[in-house]
């Protein structure tokens, strides 16, 4: 420090305002390449080496294995079937709410979405508790199966059935965006030269909502390949594996030592998504249909088939949220498994016991609480500044890294998990002490998975903002910090908010990165749920799930109230 008569150097302190963005600048590039970069690159070097020396060995023993060939069969298989099953509810009900004159379209937006919010293995249980022997539902309605019937869902078709209900909300909100972009002129300009509505759907609708369509298919693929939760549930009881599934038999059979093949088995799986990310990318390429004109075409009017498309909506509606759901809550309420429900049967002991008594699920809660809450504030803060750097500084290193943040959450969760396994399993150096078996490396994976989640709403709340507030605090002599601080974070706050509560959901009752990360004392709802239902506890975990979807549909509320200050497009539920 440089001192002149006794006091500071002035300029001190101006070298130091300058250097402001730039010093930022590299901690936020710095953090990024941690919790993105790093783990995918450890992935790489232990799949392809054998003591620190490159190798296919390990990769060879696991394609050589005539396991890995069937779990990857079964997975191609149940993910393109459960696919196009989501292609077919998604793009259905988008097409009917995005381009006709229903009625409640908000409601049904958010109905038809929160299959998504919902995590997989909550669907998977409420589902089992939908058909089989002890459904409470069924036995409620006299229509339960003799006891010892195979539940059907134990299967690939109960996979697939499950996979293209939880993933038909991605289509759905792709094709919705679609809609919303379709330009209302040239629906005009055909209908005006003579075309009916089914040739306008045909010769224009459909082509221009090609990238969409392709887009929504590409993430329901890759959703599914990565989906551990409905695979454990019902193909680990029917003896189904799929690569995700593997990949944790593997790893909680063996352990550490499995770890080279486990991550030569995770690169297979994550060279899947990637290619089907890359496909989608090709293919919305060659589809690129450009068009200007006023976005949003006038809704149709239905006339007389308004009834029936609505019944159509809310009977799917029924089917794919309500159904599950009912069956979930009365299993919840039932003393035993193979109790009759009735209204003297019906007891809330299982929530109490896992609100009040069980260590492990209280337990499990409060670490979900706060591993959830402290991603979604610690990325919600990160989000603003890059989101700064990469809008309004146009930095583009920052934007090639907000990439590999895509990635991370693109790629399915067990290869990142596997991943943090490998980073953390020893103490880290210089520091000496290690995350492994402690619940802060779930913390540092939810991180690097969720980062792009927090990002995006930021992204879109500083493209909309005003910079002229910016110059004029740069006017008025405000350093770089202060800009920061006092201008950009109000303005981007509540989008920040937004991608923060994003992350708060997905996070709060995840399984998939969480099953292989979790140990005692470190559990998360999510494995809470898994356990339950492995260890025949059916109505304990039907009590938590429960539990867990309001928690989920009452943030969603929250956050549907204040849509209004949010930049259009912020929640995906957004009507």
């Amino acid at each position: 420090m440089t001192v002149r008569a006794g006091r500071i150097d002035p300029g001190l302190g101006r070298r130091l305002r300058r250097a402001e963005p730039a010093l930022l600048y590299g901690l936020l590039a710095g953090f990024v390449a941690i919790v993105c970069l790093w783990p995918l690159g450890r992935l790489l070097a232990e799949g392809l080496s054998a003591g620190g020396v490159p190798s296919l060995d390990a990769l060879a023993r696991v394609l050589d294995a005539p396991s890995t060939w069937r779990a990857l069969g079964n997975t191609l298989t149940v993910s393109t079937a459960g696919t196009v099953l989501s292609l077919v509810i998604g793009a259905t009900t988008a097409l009917i709410v995005g381009l006709t004159d229903v009625r409640a379209k908000p409601a049904l937006t958010l109905c038809l979405i929160l299959p998504l919010m919902i995590a997989p293995q909550v669907t998977a249980l409420a589902w089992l508790q939908v058909l089989g022997p002890s459904s409470a539902l069924l036995q409620t309605l006299g229509l339960a199966p003799p006891p010892g019937t195979r539940n059907p869902l134990y299967s690939a078709e109960g996979i697939i059935l499950l996979f293209g209900i939880q993933h038909a909300a991605l289509v759905f909100l792709a094709v919705r965006a679609g809609l919303r972009r379709l330009p209302a002129d040239l629906l005009e300009a055909a209908h005006a030269a003579g075309a009916g509505r089914i040739q306008a759907m045909t010769t224009v609708v459909l082509p221009l909502l090609a990238p969409a369509l392709i887009a929504g298919t590409a993430l329901a693929f890759v959703s599914a390949i990565g989906n551990f939760g409905i695979p454990a549930l019902l193909g680990i009881p029917g003896r189904y594996t799929v690569l995700t599934t593997l990949i944790y038999q593997r790893l909680a059979g063996l352990g550490p030592s499995a770890l080279s093949e486990t991550a030569a088995l995770s690169l297979v799986l994550g060279t899947i998504a990637v290619v089907g990310l890359a496909v989608q990318g090709w293919m919305g390429r060659g589809s690129d249909v450009r068009a200007s004109g006023v976005s949003g075409p006038k809704p149709y009017a239905l006339g007389p088939w308004r009834l029936p498309a609505e019944v159509l909506c809310w009977a799917i509606v029924f089917f794919v949220l309500v159904l599950p759901l009912s069956a979930l809550v009365a299993t919840s309420v039932t003393g035993a498994i193979g109790v009759k429900l009735t209204a003297a049967t019906a007891t809330m002991a299982n929530y109490a016991f896992v609100l009040f008594d069980h260590a492990v699920t209280i337990r499990a809660f409060r670490n979900s609480i706060l591993l959830a809450g402290g991603a979604a504030v610690l990325l919600a803060l990160v989000a603003v500044p890059l989101a700064y750097f990469i809008v309004w500084r146009g930095a583009r290193g920052l934007r090639l890294l907000a990439v590999a943040a895509e990635c991370t959450y693109a790629l399915p969760g067990v290869v990142l998990a596997i991943a943090c396994i490998l980073i953390f399993l020893k103490p880290l150096p210089l520091l000496g002490w290690g995350l492994y078996g402690t619940v802060w490396i779930i913390l540092a994976a939810y991180l690097s998975r969720f980062l792009t989640l927090a990002l995006k709403p930021a992204i879109a709340g500083m493209q909309q903002a005003e910079r002229t507030y910016e110059e004029a605090a740069i006017i008025l002599g405000a350093g770089f910090l202060t800009r920061l601080v006092t201008v950009v974070m109000p303005l981007v706050a509540p989008a920040a908010a937004a991608g923060g509560l994003l992350v708060f959901l997905t996070a709060f009752n995840e399984l998939t990165v969480s099953a292989l990360l979790w140990s005692s004392g470190a559990e998360t709802l999510g494995v809470v749920v898994f356990s339950l239902e492995q260890s025949g506890e059916s109505t304990y975990a039907a009590a938590v799930a429960v539990l867990t979807v309001l928690a989920t549909i009452g943030l969603m509320l929250l956050a549907q109230a204040f849509q209004r200050r949010l930049p259009p497009g912020t929640l995906p539920w957004q009507a």
